[in-house]
């Protein structure tokens, strides 16, 4: 099991899919969803569940969740209830929040709250956001098959200055970078004496494996 440990609170459609692609990362997942039925069902998948309330503080509390990396808040319908959760988990002093919005307004309230991440579902798949979420620097994952991924990746520190050619993806990690988002504009098919620089964005094609083992090999 890696470091990281997650909360996921609501396990509708949303949460579960984020729930299960977080254990298949190989991170230890908490869920929380008031329905005992659901709660059951998710038992054998998660590290741990637990059917309660998340507007009750001491519930919270009880289950320690200010020691957790990160919480998600992916409650279904009932907006009054991912807010006041949300609250509750900044009052409680987990490190990372992040909310599912229903709507711009309910997004806009997450935010003033002091919500880390706003997620709208309809745009943000449960599975490219546990991606987003273990993978400080990766700032967007599209499954193009079950073997291939499209990547973008915040260029680090660690490999500001570097050509194309020095960075060798390919040869280090079997995926290439297919285009470079610098603040000139896109170089699309970059040339290996192409230098990255670290405001730039780099698009990333490769199997899930060797993107991740890029994107940890730049973040080191």
């Amino acid at each position: 099991m890696k470091g990281n440990q997650y909360a996921v609170i609501g396990l509708g459609r949303f949460g579960s899919s984020l729930a299960k692609e977080l254990i298949a990362l190989g991170y230890e997942v908490l869920g929380i969803d008031k329905n005992e039925e659901v709660v059951s069902e998710m038992s054998n998948k998660l590290t741990y569940t637990v059917e309660a309330d998340s507007t009750d503080e001491e519930m919270l509390r009880s289950l320690g969740i200010r020691n957790f990396d990160c919480a998600v808040v992916s409650i279904g319908d009932d907006i009054q209830a991912s807010i006041l959760t949300a609250i509750l988990l900044k009052d409680l002093g987990v490190k990372k929040v992040v909310a599912k919005a229903l709507s711009e307004l309910h997004g806009k309230v997450l935010h003033k709250i002091g919500v880390d991440r706003v997620i709208y579902p309809e745009r943000d798949m449960g599975v490219r956001v546990a991606h987003q979420l273990v993978s400080p620097n990766l700032l967007d994952y599209i499954e193009l098959s079950d073997d291939y991924t499209i990547a973008e990746l915040s260029v680090t520190r660690k490999i500001s200055g570097h050509t194309l050619k020095e960075l060798d993806t390919r040869a280090r990690y079997g995926c290439s970078v297919v285009a470079i988002n610098k603040r000139s504009g896109v170089i699309i098919a970059p040339t290996a004496e192409d230098v990255v620089e670290e405001k730039d964005v780099i698009i990333v094609i490769g199997t899930n494996d060797q993107i991740d083992d890029f994107e940890k090999a730049v973040h080191a």
